[in-house]
């Protein structure tokens, strides 16, 4: 099965490194590099032959969900027939494409999600010892397929479907611009076409640490704004905890009457 493995990166160059290093060199390695010049910063890291493609920055922030779109186009255009979706800070065991690969082959019109482990600061050496898995996701055995999953858990940092499913589903809503919220959508999509989310052991990538804010208040309008674009999509709110968690600081506060987060 034709695999390419598609990579958003605006920045974490080190962390993009490194996930390269890990893939097999014969791996269609599709870079969206998002941003003035970022085309030319990952080239430089990765080599002038490697296959990065650029998407322009908005004045609202990164467009994660087109980028994703126009890495998978690319991909397809150059005859993948299954596209593996790789953040940048995740590095791939050497499992996760062959475990990926035999999910693909043995399930039909399923979104595949595998299990991610969180490195500490300066992690070395043997990586799936020192990973921590997410506690709100399953961590089915290595050569297990748990289908039925939730698709409100669906996250983008590791996920695989093939050229049909992704066809079936759609894409991502491009409309989302920024932190947040596409990747909710986009489980909600999968669902709405039938595409069952299946948990598959053994597909582990190593999240890479990296400093950041909880709740990310550096995000907090772009949370905001995206809500607000999926509860009109689909009427309910995602990212429940964050936006709870803002009205705590006195960041937002939730207007009953019209079911909407605001900034405060």
């Amino acid at each position: 099965m034709r695999t390419a493995v598609i990579t958003l990166v605006a920045g974490r160059h080190d962390h993009l490194r490194r996930q390269r290093a890990a893939l097999d060199p014969g791996v269609h390695h599709v870079v969206v590099a998002m941003g003035e010049g970022e085309v030319e910063r990952c080239r430089a890291v990765l080599g002038d032959r490697s296959d990065v493609i650029g998407v322009d920055a908005t004045p609202a922030g990164l467009p994660l969900a087109r980028a994703r779109n126009a890495g998978a186009e690319h991909a397809l255009e150059h005859g993948a027939e299954l596209l593996v979706f790789l953040d940048v800070d995740c590095i791939p065991s050497a499992t996760l494409l062959p475990r990926y690969r035999d999910a693909a082959a043995t399930t039909d019109a399923a979104l595949l999600c595998g299990p991610v482990g969180y490195l500490p600061p300066g992690a070395d050496g043997d990586l799936h010892a020192l990973a921590q898995p997410h506690p709100a996701r399953p961590v089915p055995a290595e050569d297990e397929l748990v289908p039925g999953g939730d698709h409100a858990l669906f996250w983008t940092l590791s996920f695989a479907v093939t050229a049909g499913t992704w066809r079936r589903i759609g894409g991502f809503c491009e409309a989302y611009v920024g932190y947040g919220g596409e990747d909710t959508d986009f489980g909600q999509l999968a669902a709405r076409a039938g595409v069952e989310l299946v948990w598959v052991g053994g597909a582990w990538a190593y999240h890479q640490h990296h400093e950041t804010q909880s709740p990310p208040v550096q995000h907090l309008a772009d949370i905001v704004r995206n809500g607000g674009l999926f509860r009109d999509r689909w009427g309910w709110w995602p990212m429940g905890g964050w936006l709870q968690a803002f009205a705590e600081r006195g960041l937002v506060r939730h207007d009953a009457a019209t079911d909407r987060w605001v900034l405060a």
